[in-house]
Order: C-alpha cells, then sequence, then structure tokens
C-alpha cells in the first residue's frame, strides 16, 4: 500500500506540499498541484481516515499568536478566544511575539510540537522568508486576526482600518480641524498603511493638502508616541488635533500634552483607536474609534473551528469588522489664542 512519502517521493515534493495539496489545495501551486494528483493517481493512494482524524485532532490545542500582549486590545482578543475555544472543548495556547518575527518564528516551530489543532495568528510586520514554511510545516488550519497577509490564501479577520481612520480623521475636520497630526504604527503593518490611506483620504475629501511634515511613525507603542507628539508640537506650526491609531499611542500622546502644560480639547483636541473602559473614565473623556475585539475573537476562532472540522474548504476568505465611532469630550473647534509652539 502507497504511504505519503511515496507519493511525496513520485512527484518530487516534500511531505508538506502532499498534506497541503490534499487537504488545502490553494496553498500548493497549480504545477505542484498537477504533479501530485499525478503521483496520487499513479500509486492509487488513498490518505487513511483514522490517521487524518488522529492528525487533526489528536491534542485539543489550539495556538493563538499576539503582536503584544502588553497591548489591551490583544489581551481582550485573547479573552474573546479562549471563552469560545472552551465552548467548542479546545484549550488555547497563548504566544507573545513581541511584534518581533523570530520570535513569533520560535512559537511556530513550539506549537508544531505541541501537536495544535489549529491556529490563530496576529503577524508582526517584519518580512520573513521562514514564516510561509513554518505555517506550512504546522499542517494545521490557520486563520489571521487583526493583521492579513497576502499571497498565503488563510482566512483572516480584520478591522476596515481605512474607514476607521477616515472617519476618526473627518470627525477632526467637521470639528474645524486643518492641521491634524497622525501617530501611526510602522508602514509594513497593513493595518497602520490602511489607516494611514484612511486619513489622506479624508484630508483629500475635505479639501486639504496632505502635509507628511504631519505624521510621525511610533510601532504602536506609548513611548515611542509620547517622542513622537513631543515633535509634532514642537512645529513652528504645530497641529490643532491629533490622531493616535491605537490605545498604547494614545496613552503616549495624553502623557506628551500633560508633561506641556496643554489643556484637551481647549489647547489642542485628540482623537484615537481602541475604545477601552479608561476612555470613559480619564478626564475629558476620550473619543475613540471602537473595535469589534470580541466579534473578531469569536469570529475567528468559528472560520478556525469550521476548517478543522472540514465543513469549510476552497480559498481563504477576508471578514472585515466595521468599526464605531464614539464622541465623547476631547474634541472641539481648534485653540484661537493659545500658540502650542513647545521650547
Amino acid at each position: 500500500m502507497a504511504t505519503i512519502r511515496d507519493v511525496a517521493r513520485l512527484a518530487n515534493v516534500s511531505v508538506a506540499t502532499v498534506s497541503n495539496a490534499l487537504n488545502s489545495a490553494d496553498r500548493v501551486s497549480p504545477e505542484l498541484l498537477t504533479r501530485v494528483r499525478a503521483a496520487v493517481e499513479k500509486l492509487s493512494y488513498a490518505p487513511h481516515a483514522g490517521a487524518r482524524s488522529l492528525r487533526k485532532r489528536s491534542s485539543g490545542l489550539l495556538g493563538l499568536v499576539v503582536g503584544d500582549i502588553t497591548n489591551p486590545f490583544f489581551s481582550d482578543l485573547f479573552e474573546a478566544v479562549e471563552d469560545a475555544a472552551a465552548a467548542s472543548g479546545y484549550l488555547v495556547l497563548l504566544c507573545n511575539s513581541s511584534e518581533r518575527s523570530e520570535r513569533e518564528e520560535a512559537h511556530l516551530k513550539m506549537l508544531r510540537s505541541q501537536r495544535i489543532d489549529g491556529l490563530i495568528l496576529a503577524p508582526t510586520g517584519t518580512a520573513s522568508m521562514n514564516r510561509a514554511s513554518l505555517l506550512a510545516q504546522l499542517e494545521v488550519p490557520v486563520v489571521l486576526v487583526d493583521r492579513a497577509m497576502d499571497g498565503l490564501g488563510y482566512d483572516c479577520v480584520v478591522l476596515d482600518n481605512h474607514r476607521a481612520a477616515f472617519e476618526a480623521t473627518g470627525h477632526l475636520i467637521a470639528c474645524g480641524h486643518r492641521r491634524i497630526g497622525l501617530i501611526n504604527g510602522p508602514d509594513a503593518l497593513r493595518t497602520a498603511s490602511d489607516r494611514m490611506q484612511g486619513y489622506r483620504e479624508a484630508l483629500l475629501s475635505a479639501g486639504l493638502r496632505f502635509d507628511p511634515t504631519l505624521v510621525r511613525e511610533a510601532d504602536f507603542q506609548e513611548q515611542p508616541a509620547y517622542d513622537a507628539a513631543l515633535a509634532l508640537l514642537a512645529l513652528p506650526e504645530p497641529p490643532t488635533a491629533i490622531f493616535a491609531t491605537n490605545n498604547l499611542m494614545t496613552i503616549g500622546a495624553v502623557r506628551a500634552l500633560a508633561d506641556r502644560g496643554l489643556a484637551c480639547p481647549e489647547d489642542i483636541s485628540l482623537v484615537g483607536i481602541d475604545d477601552l473602559p479608561w476612555a470613559d473614565a480619564v478626564s475629558p473623556r476620550l473619543t475613540a474609534i471602537a473595535q469589534p475585539v470580541r466579534a473578531m475573537g469569536e469570529a475567528a476562532l468559528a472560520l478556525l473551528a469550521e476548517r478543522i472540522a472540514g465543513t469549510r474548504l476552497g480559498p481563504g476568505t477576508m471578514t472585515v469588522m466595521a468599526p464605531r465611532l464614539v464622541v465623547r469630550r476631547s474634541c472641539s473647534s481648534p485653540a484661537s489664542s493659545r500658540t502650542l509652539h513647545v521650547d
């Protein structure tokens, strides 16, 4: 009786490629797929149903790799995924990449050794030649969450980041602001690049010129955002409003305003992405774009469970969640009686 290794040898491909061709054909090139199918037919190879079941459901474990567990978005996402997984009889192994590709790759290797049944991944923005290979070697379904990656064919659950930034910037424009500072994440992350595009298109729609001096990259982290906000405030003509594109960077901007003795919104307006509990508890209460974090986690788990069970087949799908603008007191019309230049 022919084995999967016999098929791989005849087709001159790896065992992992044969497995992908039989279970996730969209992840294999047409040329390789043709070779594998020809070898399967010639050898009359038939995967053993019991072995496939054991391989796919051997552990009851799922992997979840997030970018930064100190970010409340990811801790909330973990809670949502874990609750949904428990309801389906799974346990979740949580891994934190700390936005480092080498750490992400180490986690993927570890999860393979744990024989997980499926993986939910919020990938780092760093380009990695090894990531696609390591994901294929897992030989389990993969769902991306929060951050899309082109060309891999996986299911993905994301926020409509373009719309989120468009609405946040549009709100500040509606308040009368014409110089709006942007504190954004790294452009290598599609999340950040989509938010940049939404910001630019909101300006364009209002007939405003895009000014690159008003844009600062802060790695989605608090301290770089603090420094970025100070740099914006030190401009000869500083912004009258700041848009920070995640919760940690919003905190950094709030700290910078406080350290420069600026009142919000009397001196400068502020809007962020991620509507967390503290946004309604600080003074002033912060205007923010709310992300449906729980719904995103539940949708990712549901897609993964369907792939594991074999009830969802074919190419990966993109699930895009709608943002929601929550208007509070951190935005008003531009200050007209105070200069914001910082020495």
